[in-house]
């Protein structure tokens, strides 16, 4: 059987959903009852969208529910992962927020629990029994999408690996390295740069983990058209859009991301649901 914690998201459809009520009492702490009977129920792969500490807390007490009732085997299906890029520890005073979280998941003894696209090799070392998915198969519908030529932009060091491993899963794509510099102590972008001398027009594609303000999608975009390059469009994993939704609609043909955060409507943001590319 599946719980399918956000009513709005259903990775794997409502067939065989459990029934639940959730309510948060006057004091804020998070409830639910589990309304379906699961005497026979053994295994629940449970689903969910994490963007706020009630959403942990609702998580939280689903997986003690459900345990209580006697299911022995859960599954979790959290594709972003919270904190993911609070991953390394960059002034002192702050908390190592990814390990925060990963912890209190591990706590709920999942049988596996699948993430999409993390923001860097820290969130699958530190959860227990994880199962990475690729953004490979959500890039190969873009691509198909945009049923055109293009060149795949990695937007900093950080990417580029991952950008690498893309482009051989399409078969060679080529890749167009990129920088830029952050001041840790403002969280300031500057120094965008492009590591090619002139891309004579090429559409380009820049793929990332995680769109939140834009902010280095804005920088780099004008880089590559300092080098000369074509149409640009982009494609992120996890949109959660927090800002300068104009500005990057005025800067992108289109913008392609999932439903892993959160649902969009806006004209010029195509969004694929994650169940197509899991």
């Amino acid at each position: 059987m599946i719980l399918n914690l956000d009513p709005l998201f259903q990775p794997f459809g409502n067939d065989t959903s459990v029934l639940f009520e959730q309510f948060t009492f006057s004091g804020g702490e998070p409830h639910i009852k589990i309304l379906s009977d699961l005497t026979a129920v053994t295994t629940i792969k449970i689903s969910t969208r994490i963007r706020s500490f009630n959403d942990m807390g609702l998580l939280l007490m689903a997986v003690d529910a459900v345990k209580r009732m006697g299911v022995e085997e859960l599954h979790l299906i959290l594709p972003y992962m919270p904190a993911a890029r609070q991953d390394r520890l960059m002034l002192p005073g702050e908390p190592l927020s990814v390990k925060v979280y990963a912890e209190m998941i591990n706590t709920m003894n999942f049988k596996s629990v699948h993430i999409f696209d993390p923001h860097s090799e820290v969130t699958p070392a530190l959860l227990e029994r994880c199962k990475v998915i690729s953004n490979h198969k959500f890039i190969q519908r873009v691509i198909k999408d945009l049923d055109q030529e293009v060149v795949l932009v990695s937007p900093d060091a950080g990417a580029l690996k991952k950008s690498y491993q893309l482009s051989a899963f399409l078969g060679g794509i080529p890749v167009i390295e990129a920088s830029k510099q952050r001041d840790v102590k403002t969280g300031a972008l500057e120094g965008f740069q492009v590591y090619e001398k002139d891309l004579k027009g090429k559409a380009c594609l820049i793929v990332d983990d995680i769109c939140d303000g834009g902010g280095t999608f804005l920088g780099l975009a004008r880089a590559l058209k300092a080098k000369h390059a074509g149409t640009l469009y982009l494609a992120v994993s996890h949109g959660i859009f927090s800002k300068n939704i104009k500005a990057l609609k005025q800067t992108f043909k289109t913008i392609y991301t999932t439903n892993s955060f959160k649902d969009i409507d806006e004209t010029g943001i195509v969004q694929i649901p994650i169940k197509e590319v899991m």
